[in-house]
């Protein structure tokens, strides 16, 4: 006999740790972040009327590339990848081009989280981490099977990851993921004694 792996989900991942002045780099991200969240006060006010706990600027601010230089120098970096991502997935982008619609920063408290979701819209979506003291969230990310699967007994707990229903991917400062838009995830509840710090986006086809 033989199995045949079809309609496979592929996750990128890649670190920019490893890159030259990484460290300060880093650093001056959480510094804008941390600068955002005490400034942003249209984001403060959205993530409190939407239950976030902490911050993000993904309803008040879609300049973040344009407003401070080291978003931009990230914004660099990303293309890269997104490009990198996209001749793994194989898709054919015609005329087209992947191109960054959006760009948000989230500031997650101790003991928040942030439910299952997707981007609509978008063609990848990802996030990169910048702080995550211990205890901090990984990313979950949910077999886009589920809704689908009805009498499906469940996986055994030492199934391989290729099986199992949810995956838990746990990043480090520079940790950089991205997955194509329809796939749901979710980021459960923040152990950490401290904010964790990532950095979000999307990019569509244009």
């Amino acid at each position: 006999m033989s199995l045949r792996p079809l309609f496979v989900t592929q996750i990128y991942e890649a670190s920019l740790a490893a890159e030259r002045g990484f460290a300060a780099f880093n650093d001056e991200l959480a510094e804008m972040v941390e600068m955002l969240a005490q400034e942003d006060a249209a984001g403060r006010a959205w993530s409190r009327a939407h239950a976030y706990g902490g911050y993000t600027s993904y309803a008040s601010l879609d300049d973040l590339p344009q407003r401070a230089s080291v978003f931009g120098q990230l914004k660099t970096r990303l293309d890269r990848h997104a490009r990198r991502y996209a001749e793994a997935l194989q898709l054919d982008l015609g005329a087209g081009r992947l191109k960054l619609d959006s760009l948000w920063v989230n500031l997650l408290k101790p003991g928040a989280g942030h439910t299952g979701h997707i981007h609509p819209h978008s063609v990848i979506s990802g996030t990169v981490y910048v702080r995550t003291p211990p205890g901090a969230s990984a990313l979950r990310l949910e077999d886009p099977r589920l809704a689908l699967m009805m009498a499906a007994p469940p996986r055994r707990a030492e199934a391989d990851e290729t099986q199992q229903t949810f995956i838990y991917l746990q990043p480090e400062p520079g940790t950089l993921f991205m997955w194509e838009s329809w796939l749901r995830h979710e980021v459960p509840a923040n152990q950490a004694k401290s904010p964790r710090i990532s950095i979000s986006f999307n990019y569509g086809w244009h």
